[in-house]
């Protein structure tokens, strides 16, 4: 269990989720400011209540994250085709000790636990969002003909 302040939720950017390494996005419509919003309005508190209860990371590892302002680079975004929230979790780089990213980072299981930890409070942000949060449907509309295998 991490027992630390829950941090400010982030202010989600205008990035199109296309241009990150690990999201493939259908639609044009965002939903941003919606859940932005949703963030605001408790979201964020309960999402980081959850992940905190069942986090590995130390309270050390928890301030170099707060020291590289690494929430604030959260990204939240509507996929309408998958019909689920995304996300864009930030993370610490593989040359980190090259570029000295922080002092009292000294080994790649506390990059790795961090890169971890950060992605699983991604996760379950999108989680409390989709289902307790949005409200609209899907634009994409599966075709008539597909088959069923039920």
């Amino acid at each position: 269990m991490l027992d630390v302040p829950t941090p400010e939720p982030p202010t989600l950017n205008e990035v199109d989720p296309n241009e990150y390494d690990d999201a493939e996005v259908s639609g044009t419509d965002y939903h941003r400011a919606d859940l932005e919003r949703f963030l605001h309005e408790g979201a964020w508190d309960e999402a980081f209540g959850r992940w905190a209860e069942t986090s590995d990371l130390s309270a050390a590892e928890w301030a170099i994250v707060e020291d590289l302002d690494l929430v604030s680079r959260f990204d939240f975004f509507w996929d309408s085709f998958a019909d689920r929230v995304g996300y864009h979790a930030p993370g610490l780089p593989e040359d980190w000790k090259e570029r000295e990213i922080h002092p009292d980072l000294s080994s790649w299981g506390e990059v790795s636990g961090i890169n971890a930890g950060l992605t699983e409070l991604g996760q379950v942000v999108c989680d409390v969002l989709k289902a307790e949060y949005v409200d609209w449907e899907s634009e994409y509309e599966a075709p008539d003909d597909l088959p069923d295998f039920s």
